[in-house]
């Protein structure tokens, strides 16, 4: 058995914070799992930090489900969480339920990610009821860019407020074990998160929330472009690839690689 459950996700509220972090790969995802990080969130967000589309709108069921085997692979003791694309859950609830039951059943997902607050608590208590865990998403939905008109801070209103704490208590009311809740000010994500009786994890949303997630491609480095506001780098792995590239380059055109200790021996 994992270490982590959706119920010992749940059961962290108020007791111990999450560090949480997006994965794409086996080679990652191991590293963060032997990291002890406690939920891997397989996001569409590898449309922008992996596969080079300036959103997530172009990710594919397929593409999602072949990222979600990989990282589900490498976890040990991580829960796996993916991330439903775009179109995949949308269109009816009898097609949302079969895409998200090839997550958990062809990929080796754990659970899966929706955006939306109040108006799908309904398709999360379906996807509950049937055996899948879901965590919702509120507050900035990168798949409802063009609805949002780009990717802006949310909450900034008493309404707005007041709605995203509506759509937190709705979700965890349906049967959501988690809440992600992104880019809004700290004050707004503290109340929904004193609001909410599960876990709400921050990303852009301040200091309060029960847990954190970060884009691991922001945080190591990697990112094609400064990240945003919101992320601390805790690596410059851009530099240390972009050194090691350029000298083997160096090497291979000097002849310095390979070396003998790089070749085998001579047949007897």
């Amino acid at each position: 058995m994992k270490l982590w459950s959706t119920a010992k996700i749940r059961e962290s509220k108020g007791v111990c914070k999450l560090p949480c972090l997006t994965a794409y790969d086996y080679t990652c995802a191991r590293l963060a799992d032997a990291a002890g990080i406690p939920l891997l969130l397989v996001g569409d967000s590898l449309g922008m930090s992996v596969l080079g589309y300036p959103s997530t709108l172009p990710v594919t069921l397929d593409m999602m489900l072949h990222h979600t085997a990989a990282v589900a692979r490498a976890a040990r003791d991580a829960l796996v969480v993916a991330d439903m694309p775009f179109l995949s859950y949308q269109i009816s609830q009898p097609e949302a339920f079969r895409n998200a039951g090839r997550f958990l059943q062809e990929a080796g997902a754990d659970a899966v990610k929706i955006e939306g607050g109040a108006f799908r608590a309904s398709l999360v208590a379906t996807l509950t009821e049937n055996g899948i865990p879901v965590l919702g998403h509120i507050g900035l939905t990168p798949q409802s860019v063009n609805v949002l008109g780009g990717y802006r801070v949310q909450g900034r209103t008493r309404e707005a407020a007041d709605q995203l704490v509506a759509d937190a208590r709705a979700l965890a009311a349906a049967g959501a074990f988690a809440v992600v809740l992104e880019c809004v000010p700290p004050d707004v994500a503290a109340a929904v998160t004193g609001a909410c009786p599960v876990p709400v994890i921050g990303i852009g949303a301040g200091p309060e929330c029960d847990g954190q997630v970060l884009v691991m491609n922001d945080l190591l480095g990697l990112s094609d472009g400064p990240p945003p506001r919101f992320v601390r780098r805790y690596a410059k792995l851009d530099a240390v690839l972009g050194e090691a590239f350029r000298a083997y380059a160096d090497d291979v055109r000097d002849g310095a690689f390979p070396s003998p200790e790089h070749c085998y021996a001579t047949l007897d």
